[in-house]
């Protein structure tokens, strides 16, 4: 897998870059995007590539048939649902529930154990909204099903998002310009993305592993705050990453997506850092699931349970474990508080206001220790130890200690300044371009030589 990195970043990756550039005409190119992104997948999913065809010809079927048959529309848009929906279910959650009925009937079914597709939640997200789209009218019905499978499988964004609208990048599959500041403002966005991953969230991400996987016995509160800070900053620059560098490489080829992530660590309320976090997902339920059932429409307890609704299948959605569920609710419940209790989300004073970010901040990182938690055990005695356990233990403490190297006290401190959004205030600043593109090569290079060392740290999302 090393060895894959290198390959993507030192030959798959400009070969593409070069050939698109040099292809005469968008057919060609898009056949070339095509290939890439096919070749792409069935490095890493050499069987699962069948699933990803059968996926986009399900949803290229049921969007023609949706346009041609307008009196089964309905019809074929839930034939459409139940299928992509059963294939998540399947290939994803399919040994949870049947140990869910095991431990709750005493039945030993067997686990089939069926090794989950990368990404398959992303592209069958993708291919549900192209759909509902068609069946809403928000767009026609594409009738080329290469241009389907290029929208669906777009290496840059097929592994872990951001979730893509077919209509937001319809234009461009037919007809697209790439420029030469379009190129450098790409580069330096996927250079800036992997600092984040390589960079940041590995360094983070080493503590915490460190620390998740410890004995219960060499955790104390220190290294239980340290652990769960160390992961609520690793997922979000291994994910806020891996999607600076599909949206560079989306410019680099001519692609516009957009934001998936807006700081969200600088939110007030779990209201506000929903809208700043995965921004692809939180519209993707907004606009398919909790806008359907009714959004706010219908008086404040329908509003409560619409959205608990949203953020029960939204905690499904990252997994199949008790833990991703109870995280869902978890921020459901926070929502229904402040729905409930309008105070905490209107803004006031600077005082106010700095102890609604401590709230927010607080919320979100017990939520990310569950997320983390291998088990609902682990992460309740995660939680326990953070505000209990500041009793002295000489060894839990040394363990903790160990963990703050100079590189790792380095790096969040890096990791926190990057969290506020510091590139608003400077990016005016004359000196800001230059320097930019100076720190993103120049870090860029470092990371190739990371990758070179044979350190293998996928990103988090992958999983799902």
């Amino acid at each position: 897998m090393v060895f894959s990195s290198m390959v993507f970043m030192c030959v798959f990756l400009p070969a593409v870059f070069v050939l698109h550039c040099i292809l005469p005409g968008i057919r060609a190119k898009n056949a070339l995007l095509l290939l890439a992104s096919v070749l792409f997948y069935a490095y890493g999913e050499p069987v699962y590539i069948i699933l990803l065809f059968i996926s986009t010809l399900l949803n290229y079927f049921c969007a023609c048939g949706i346009d041609r048959f307008q009196n089964h529309r309905k019809g074929i848009l839930v034939l459409a649902v139940i299928c992509n929906l059963g294939i998540l279910i399947v290939f994803k959650y399919t040994d949870f529930i049947l140990g869910m009925v095991n431990s709750v009937t005493g039945f030993q079914l067997p686990l089939p154990q069926i090794r989950m597709p990368i990404g398959i939640s992303f592209f069958t997200f993708q291919a549900m909204s192209y759909v509902i789209d068609v069946y809403r009218e928000t767009t026609r019905a594409q009738k080329n099903y290469a241009k389907v499978l290029l929208y669906i499988s777009f290496f840059p964004q097929l592994i872990a998002g951001p979730i893509v609208k077919y209509h937001d990048v319809a234009a461009e599959i037919d007809q697209r310009t790439v420029t030469l500041d379009g190129v450098a403002l790409g580069i330096r966005r996927f250079s800036a993305g992997l600092c984040k991953k390589v960079l940041l969230a590995n360094t983070l991400g080493l503590v915490a592993d460190n620390l998740f996987g410890a004995s219960a016995g060499s955790i104390n509160g220190a290294g239980a705050w340290l652990g769960a800070i160390s992961y609520m900053l690793q997922i979000y620059f291994d994910f806020s990453g891996y999607s600076d560098m599909a949206i560079g490489l989306g410019w680099m080829f001519g692609f516009h997506f957009k934001e998936n992530f807006n700081y969200p660590y600088i939110s007030g309320t779990i209201r506000e850092f929903w809208r700043r976090w995965h921004m692809s997902l939180s519209g993707w339920f907004l606009e398919y699931l909790y806008i359907p059932l009714g959004g706010n429409r219908k008086g404040k307890f329908r509003t409560v349970v619409n959205k608990m609704i949203v953020f029960l299948c939204t905690g499904i959605w990252h997994g199949a474990a008790i833990n991703f569920l109870f995280w869902g609710v978890y921020h459901g419940f926070f929502l229904m508080l402040e729905e409930y209790i309008p105070w905490i989300g209107k803004k006031g004073s600077a005082v106010k206001s700095f102890f609604q970010h401590v709230y927010a901040l607080l919320v979100v990182c017990i939520g990310f220790v569950f997320f983390r938690a291998e088990t609902m055990a682990q992460g309740c005695f995660w939680v326990r130890k953070m505000f209990t356990g500041f009793g002295w233990n000489a060894g839990a403490m040394s363990f903790a200690l160990q963990q703050m190297t100079p590189v790792f006290l380095v790096t969040l401190a890096g990791a926190l300044i990057a969290c506020c959004p510091v590139k608003k205030l400077i990016s005016e600043k004359k000196w800001y371009g230059p320097v930019a593109y100076v720190c993103s090569l120049t870090g860029l290079v470092i990371c190739i030589l990371s990758l070179a060392s044979g350190t293998y740290n996928p990103f988090i999302y992958f999983r799902f």
